[in-house]
Order: structure tokens, then C-alpha cells, then sequence
């Protein structure tokens, strides 16, 4: 479910993408770390879909609260003349790398488990059949 609206709000972004105006050199950066923080959000909403415990206020506030905060350390460092935003950058990343991987362990699991739970009903069921044939 939570796959579908992924996928429907990449689609929707991509087309509102294609028809925006162009976002002006001098506002890049500030969008640019606002898209990394709020993909790190979305990738530790996955995650705690994942692990059973989502809750929507924590996501809400976790998105926007990353989003600000990436851009007002993106403020900071151009007053200050230092590229404060590459360490925002790097720590949002960086999770969503570890978000990724739980996400990514998640699923080679249930895969390997219901692989597993077929190849034991085959051999029940060869086993079951060997035991009539011999009745």
C-alpha cells in the first residue's frame, strides 16, 4: 500500500517537475538539502513501517523538522561563507543508506522465508504422496 503512494507521488512529482519554472541557481542549494532531508524522512518512514512502529506525528514533524533544519544550516553556512550544508548532506545520506539497508534486509527475508515455506509444502506433499504409493 504505502508502495503505491510512493509511486504515485514520484510520478506526480516528475510531472509537476517537467511543468515548473526553473528553480534559479542562487535557491539550488536550499532545494536541494530540502529533497535529501525530507528523502531521509521517507526512507525512516519505510523503515518503521518496516519494524511495526510508524507513527504519523513522529513522521510529520520528523519531515518538515529535517527539511527546516537542513535549510537553515544551508543559511548559516553562506553567511558564514563555510559549507556547513555538506555536513547535513552527509549525515542524511549516510541514513538513509542504513534506512535502505534495514528496508532492503526486510525484504531478501520474507522473500527467502516464503521461498523456504514453499520448498517445505513441496516436500510434505512429495512426502505424503511417496507414503500412499506405498499404502
Amino acid at each position: 500500500m504505502i508502495f503505491i503512494a510512493i509511486l504515485i507521488g514520484c510520478i506526480a512529482g516528475a510531472l509537476i517537475g517537467m511543468n515548473a519554472p526553473m528553480i534559479s541557481y542562487t535557491y539550488s542549494s536550499y532545494l536541494a538539502i530540502a529533497v535529501i532531508a525530507a528523502l531521509d524522512s521517507v526512507f525512516g518512514g519505510i523503515t518503521s513501517v518496516v519494524n511495526k512502529n510508524f507513527d504519523l506525528k513522529i513522521f510529520i514533524t520528523g519531515f518538515f523538522g529535517n527539511a527546516i533544519l537542513a535549510i537553515l544550516l544551508t543559511i548559516l553556512g553562506q553567511k558564514l561563507n563555510v559549507d556547513i550544508y555538506l555536513a547535513a548532506i552527509v549525515v542524511f545520506v549516510g541514513r538513509m543508506f542504513v534506512n535502505l539497508a534495514i528496508i532492503r534486509r526486510y525484504y531478501i527475508d520474507k522473500w527467502l522465508n516464503k521461498f523456504e515455506n514453499l520448498k517445505n509444502k513441496k516436500k510434505e506433499k512429495n512426502k505424503k504422496k511417496t507414503v500412499e504409493e506405498n499404502n
